[in-house]
């Protein structure tokens, strides 16, 4: 039987990685599927193991195949990558400033890219 190679990331490492890629908290994560932030704590750790089910909630709920999720598919940004729920709530508060507020917000956000981007 061939050897499985799942990369250096553990399936509770790559559900963290993939929670916070959407911006959600445990508990936020834990109501979308179902359960309680104490085990998705367990399973972000590692201390319980997927079952079938569960791997399928998880998927669901941070919106990848369950291959990905068990690190059998590529990656996120081979596929393009969604903006967070974070950033999502940003935005939708900013829409809601006044249009000077806004444009002096955008203007500094701008200066922060480009001064990144060098």
């Amino acid at each position: 039987m061939p050897v499985l190679d799942l990369g250096e990331e553990t399936v509770g490492e790559r559900i963290a990685r993939l929670r916070k890629e959407r911006g959600y908290t445990q508990i936020e994560l834990a109501e979308r599927i179902g359960t309680i932030q104490a085990l998705i704590s367990d399973y972000e750790r590692d201390k319980l193991r997927l079952n079938g089910e569960m791997a399928v909630r998880f998927a669901l709920a941070l919106e990848v195949s369950t291959d990905e999720l068990l690190g059998l598919a590529g990656t996120k940004a081979a596929r393009g990558k969604k903006p967070s729920r974070k950033i999502l709530r940003r935005m939708e508060q900013i829409e809601k400033l006044p249009a000077a507020q806004q444009a002096l917000l955008l203007k500094t956000i701008d200066t922060f890219i480009k001064a990144a981007g060098k």
